[in-house]
């Protein structure tokens, strides 16, 4: 596909504008200020985009979800996350079934391609169904099945832990590489040390990343502290071996300095989810004092039920005026940082390679902005306007490894209105065996 008289964010999240980009196969193979020419080009630049008014960016790594949680979405409204989790959420789930997350997943990678989303870390149950959704969307997903030992069983006879081992052996690397899998410990309170220790030793055998909640709440890391000789989650979990490999490190609201300096020596990626932990009244990230460190930081959504919506957009401003206020500082949090962290800094948390930026070679994760309406102008500075002016609805096309799966509010892979009702029926079907 060829994108032509289009703006671009480049590699550096500069704007320039007037581009020709072509896309081939799953990478980009021009970027030019001209229409590329010759004979390797010839009858190959397929469909022509014109991209007046438009601007052409990489897409959003969602770092941190649980997407199935659409069936929940308003579930539970107005408690802290330990209620909403016992008094809700953990019921609700318990009568979960296969077809049910199914749907519950493919809606939210519909509400995902609509807002510019092209891959997510997801952490759930029942994950075949979630890679059934994927595939059939043909989306990008760091999957796994996070494994919690509340009644400090053998780890190695749970069900849970056999089930994270069976995600890492059948999907990792599936569909072509578009599905990674993870090992997943749920978090410190919802396990042991043997357990902890036991998943840690799963990542490094497997050679996968591993992804896990820490410090969300207060109450987790005072707890954890009581728990283990005054040890905070970060530093608990890092001698039990999880850090060991590449590790997406869900929330860290309540870090101390140590903390920070953990994180940034063992290369763990921490991912912020600004509205759910306002929505639970679980505390701000203290994203400035990360980046000061040099801590890897990416945005998550966390699950449609605790944000509620996926609305990239509206999470990446959240992260950056929180930002702002956390430090005190108006001038904190650069736009072209906060780019970085929704897109290429979601892409290394994940794995993968040569994604996240527009770049010759890289990947076709790419979504366009439409720049030529009214929230958005006048535009004194693109990067700015997009943190702190754009929608997600001003999204009008994105691409996974070059192919359109949205445009235009039409969708290639996914029937919308059906997705929609089966979601609906089966959230239904669920809360009646509740």
């Amino acid at each position: 596909m060829l994108f032509e008289h289009i703006g671009i964010l480049d590699e550096n999240f500069d704007y320039r504008p007037d581009k020709f980009v072509l896309t081939f196969g799953d990478r980009i193979v021009y970027i030019g200020d001209k229409r590329p020419e010759g004979k390797s080009y010839e009858g190959n630049l397929g469909p022509v985009y014109n991209g007046k008014g438009k601007l052409l960016m990489p897409g959003f790594y969602n770092a941190h979800g649980h997407s199935p949680m659409s069936l929940v979405r308003g579930y539970g409204e107005g408690l802290e996350l330990g209620r909403w989790l016992n008094e809700r959420i953990f019921p609700f789930e318990a009568q979960l079934d296969g077809e049910a997350v199914y749907w519950g997943t493919l809606l939210s990678m519909a509400e995902s391609l609509r807002f510019g989303i092209v891959s997510t870390t997801d952490m759930y149950m029942w994950v075949d169904y979630m890679v059934r959704a994927y595939m059939d969307s043909r989306t990008k997903a760091n999957v796994c099945r996070s494994v919690t030992n509340f009644a400090h069983e053998d780890p190695e006879q749970l069900g849970f832990y056999k089930d994270m081992i069976d995600v890492i052996r059948m999907y990792d690397g599936f569909g072509e590489g578009r599905i990674k899998a993870d090992a997943s410990i749920h978090a410190e309170y919802s396990n042991d040390d043997a357990t902890a220790r036991l998943v840690a030793e799963a990542a490094r055998k497997y050679d996968v990343n591993m992804h896990v909640h820490v410090a969300e709440t207060l109450s987790e890391t005072e707890g954890c502290k009581e728990r283990h000789d005054g040890m905070t989650p970060v530093e608990y979990l890092d001698a039990m071996g999880i850090f060991d490999q590449n590790t997406t490190a869900a929330h860290c609201v309540w870090l101390t300095d140590d903390d920070r300096k953990i994180l940034r020596d063992r290369n763990v990626t921490v991912a912020s989810n600004p509205v759910s932990n306002l929505k639970l009244a679980s505390g701000i990230c203290n994203v400035p004092a990360l980046y000061d460190a040099g801590v890897n930081v990416a945005i998550g959504t966390d699950g449609p039920s605790s944000n509620n919506s996926l609305n990239f957009f509206e999470e990446m401003k959240t992260f950056a005026l929180l930002g702002k206020v956390k430090s005190g500082n108006a001038s904190a949090m650069d736009p072209k940082k906060v780019l970085y962290s929704a897109t290429r800094a979601g892409a290394v948390a994940q794995g993968r390679e040569h994604c996240g930026l527009i770049k010759e070679g890289w990947h076709a994760d790419l979504i366009v902005v439409d720049l030529d309406v009214p929230n958005m102008q006048p535009i004194e500075d693109v990067p700015t306007a997009l943190v702190f002016s754009a929608d997600g609805k001003d999204v009008v096309l994105t691409m996974v490894d070059g192919r359109v799966l949205y445009q235009d509010g039409k969708y290639d892979t996914i029937d919308v209105e059906k997705a929609m009702h089966m979601a609906k029926e089966s959230r239904e079907r669920v809360r009646a065996r509740v």
